[in-house]
């Protein structure tokens, strides 16, 4: 079923909206979380949450040209939240070492200022993907978005772990460049 009927069936709030979207969408949704969690069950339960606020949330949106984004950012955020809960009570390794990985090209929020500036850089960093070349813009996402692994990553990409992890050095150099040309303090 197509994304348009999909927002139609949520905005007449038949529950049918959430079967089609899980159909569609539910083994891409589930990856991203379990990236995020390494745990099957919990993935599921982020599923199963995302759908429920999609539910509230359709309307007032109506993301009809890009109803996979919207749940994506869902359960990333919702898959996050669980993981930061689990952090609490112990420390996840493949979790911190992509946080590592990316804060040295990301200045650190610390002022109210900082997270005011937030949507800005946002859109910053939105405009220096747009210009990278299709290939490292994948790559870039698939690893700082999805989260998926190097091995992953060069297995959708149809290229080497060597030329992912070389490709994510180097675009994070250009993007820690970039930023401090647009005026950030890294």
């Amino acid at each position: 079923m197509d994304d348009d009927r999909i927002i139609d069936l949520f905005l007449a709030r038949d529950e049918a909206a959430i079967k089609e979207s899980a159909i569609k969408y539910g083994h891409a949704l589930r990856r991203i979380a379990n990236n995020i969690l390494s745990d099957r069950e919990t993935a599921a339960e982020c599923e199963n949450d995302t759908y429920f606020k999609a539910w509230e949330s359709i309307p007032p949106n109506e993301p009809r040209h890009y109803l996979f984004a919207f749940l994506a950012r869902i359960i990333r955020f919702t898959a996050i939240n669980r993981l930061r809960e689990n952090l609490r009570k112990t420390r996840d390794i493949v979790f911190v070492e992509l946080s590592e990985e990316i804060e040295t090209c990301l200045p650190a929020p610390g002022t109210v200022e900082d997270e005011i500036d937030g949507k800005e850089l946002s859109r910053t960093i939105s405009a220096f993907l747009r210009d990278l070349n299709e290939e490292k813009r994948n790559i870039f996402i698939r690893r700082y978005w999805y989260m998926d692994s190097v091995k992953v990553i060069a297995s959708y990409c149809h290229v080497t772990e060597g030329k992912v992890k070389s490709t994510l050095f180097r675009v994070r150099c250009d993007l820690k460049a970039y930023l401090e040309k647009e005026g950030y303090c890294l």
